[in-house]
């Protein structure tokens, strides 16, 4: 580690919470038990979140640690992809291997894993399509940023309310409504690598009670032009440089009416990427290797609140899912594809009983009905054609039992045509010490199922393995929240778990296989302190530790880091007109699959945002790594390099227009 670097960072914090704590009342030694109109004041202005329980709640009773970004984070923050919105939390940490972006959290982020340790729901229709179970959170993201109006990130296990994938976390993106919209907007922006992006939305809420709102997006970048791996640099190979070979195109469109107790969606999103990395032994400096993923959906809602306070909920829909991929080898060009399409029906109600009790029960159900992989050149290496399905119940009952001690008890039961049954619960325990601290101790249990890649893909240089097991997560958490004021929030949480069975890609020989490793136990600490002024300030500092290793080596995880430090900090400087957003990210150094490392870093974005000009008009510029730190995230097995570099300075410019 590089001591200047990591005291840099913790400077920066201690600066903002220095500045934090000044602003804070007197009584900030002291904490009052007793109820006052100020505690009551202070109890409105907690955020609620709805995806940890399935129903509003406040933060502070929700059984689980949780972070919300708001529309105004994400434009003042400058933020691009969905990776960006992710490492800017705490725990939360984000990789890219010039083809597709991975998420790690609390130390967890196995290189090339696809996301499917983690649950994303858009407008709580789950996402995870049904070939990888995964999502991409770099370009290939299904929702427009900007499209976005919140995002609730809970932590920790559940698979008791959600089933598979729900391992690390669940993942709610609530995009904008007609009536966060009324009216027309375009956005354009232009950034480093000759990138472009334009977009065009639309939306109300009409007198007669519909509302509908209709986004289109489209993305071009050249991507970088020069990358250089040492590990080709030979003359054969072009010297290690790949040229003009990371190009980037996306397409987004989203729609989305309602009317009383309904609510249609649709979602379509396609990416196409080359490829410069030179993955799975293909030819080095190749144009030809690229991949095409294409996903979409058609969601029906339906949502009821009874007189009785019954609220009834149902949704059913259809998905698609295709991936191409194209890899050039010294004869021939090997063919990817697969293709998933599956419709779910869910039901769900909710209902308070007997005062002290907020019961919710559900069930589920989908049927996987095409399931398509084929790999082939000159001959036909795979052509698996599957159908699977699998259903699910499970209940909750939020029990008041003193007005300052709450019991949340959970259970869900899943059952896979693949493998069978498996059964996941989770408890937690939250006392309110006083009206502005809550303490929660939470304890669940999680799993992943292995998907159809993992089972039975076969192709060059892969190898399928049929006999996965699930894997199975446990972990024991505590959690302290504390409201200083009216705007001075902090959090500190420490965590246990064990995770056995995990499924990693290996070396098999040759070739390539997806397996159960081990076992992976990971303990950690997370501390937080979040403000936010009436006057526009608002920033966050965080610090994370956390330990990840394989039970029998008891070696640190690939790309694991043991500390982050994160600041974030919206200043307005000229009223409500001109702001500045800031980021210091600091993330130790990581293992490789080498056994090698790469070392610490630091980032800092900058983004300067304006607005209230002119009627309707939002003008901002912001440079990210705006010091030109060279860095690099692991490889994967997948690929020959056991490091890749990632980009230094660039910058973007946008305009956004009402009409």
């Amino acid at each position: 580690m590089k001591p200047f670097k990591l005291s840099n960072a913790l400077c920066s914090a201690i600066v903002w919470l220095l500045q934090s704590t000044a602003f804070a009342d007197d009584g900030l030694s002291t904490i009052e038990p007793s109820l006052s109109s100020a505690d009551e004041l202070l109890f409105q202005e907690i955020p609620s979140v709805y995806s940890a329980s399935k129903y509003e709640q406040k933060v502070t009773k929700a059984p689980a640690s949780i972070s919300i970004v708001s529309a105004d984070d994400i434009k003042k923050y400058g933020y691009r992809t969905f990776g960006d919105i992710l490492a800017s939390l705490k725990g939360f940490y984000h990789t890219y291997d010039r083809g597709y972006g991975f998420a790690g959290t609390r130390g967890f982020g196995l290189p090339s894993d696809f996301n499917t340790r983690l649950l994303l729901l858009i407008d709580g229709h789950r996402y995870n399509e049904n070939i990888f179970d995964s999502f991409d959170s770099a370009e290939s993201f299904p929702l427009d940023i900007d499209a976005i109006e919140r995002v609730e990130v809970v932590r920790g296990p559940s698979s008791s309310l959600y089933g598979s994938n729900a391992v690390f976390g669940v993942i709610n993106v609530i995009s904008k409504r007609g009536r966060d919209l009324q009216g027309g907007n375009v956005k354009t922006s232009y950034g480093s690598f000759d990138a472009y992006k334009t977009s065009l939305s639309y939306g109300k809420r009409f007198n007669n009670g519909v509302e509908a709102s209709l986004t289109g997006t489209f993305y071009d970048s050249q991507g970088n032009s020069r990358l250089y791996y040492p590990e080709f640099d030979h003359p054969a190979t072009n010297n290690g440089i790949s040229a003009n070979n990371d190009e980037d195109q996306s397409k987004k469109m989203m729609g989305k009416i309602s009317f009383a107790d309904f609510t249609l969606q649709g979602l379509y999103a396609k990416r196409n990427k080359d490829i410069p990395t030179a993955s799975f032994g293909t030819v080095f400096n190749d144009p030809n290797e690229s991949t095409a993923d294409e996903q979409g959906f058609l969601d029906l809602k339906y949502d009821h609140t009874f007189d009785n306070q019954l609220n009834l909920q149902s949704r059913v829909s259809y998905n698609k899912y295709t991936y191409r991929g194209d890899y050039p080898y010294a004869t021939v060009v090997n063919k990817d594809f697969s293709r998933g399409q599956w419709w779910r029906a869910e039901l769900e109600a909710s209902k308070v009983v007997w005062d002290e009790h907020r019961l919710t029960a559900g069930g589920e159900f989908q049927s996987n009905f095409d399931q398509f992989q084929t790999n082939y050149d000159v001959a036909t290496y795979l052509d698996s054609q599957t159908g699977t399905y699998k259903w699910a119940v499970f209940v909750q009952d939020e029990y008041s039992i003193t007005k300052k001690l709450t019991f949340n008890a959970g259970v869900r039961l899943d059952y896979f045509s693949i493998f069978g049954e498996t059964v996941n619960p989770r408890l937690g325990l939250i006392y309110d010490l006083w009206d502005s601290t809550s303490v929660k101790l939470l304890y669940g249990t999680a799993f992943r199922a292995p998907n159809q890649f993992e089972l039975n893909y076969f192709g060059t240089g892969v190898i399928p393995n049929p006999g996965l097991k699930p894997e199975k997560f446990e972990t024991v958490e505590l959690i302290l929240e504390h409201y200083f004021n009216d705007h001075l929030h902090g959090e500190f949480n420490v965590f246990h778990s064990d995770i056995t069975d995990i499924i990693e890609y290996s070396s098999v020989g040759a070739n390539l296989q997806n397996r159960n490793t081990g076992d992976v136990e990971s303990k950690g600490m997370e501390i937080q302190l979040e403000d936010g002024w009436a006057d526009g300030f608002k920033g966050r500092v965080s610090y994370s530790w956390q330990e990840t290793i394989n039970k029998i080596t008891r070696q640190r995880l690939s790309n694991s880091p043991e500390h982050m430090i994160k600041l974030n900090l919206i200043a307005p400087l000229w009223k409500d007109k001109i702001f500045v957003g800031f980021e210091t990210q600091y993330m130790s150094s990581r293992k490789t699959l080498s056994n090698a490392s790469v070392n610490d870093h630091v980032i800092n974005n900058l983004t300067l945002f304006s607005q209230n000009w002119l009627k309707g008009l939002e003008l901002s510029g912001g440079v990210y790594n705006m010091f030109n730190q060279r860095y690099f995230d692991p490889g994967s097995a997948k690929h020959r390099q056991d490091r890749i570099e990632q980009d230094g300075l660039t910058f973007r410019v946008k305009a956004s227009l009402d009409f």
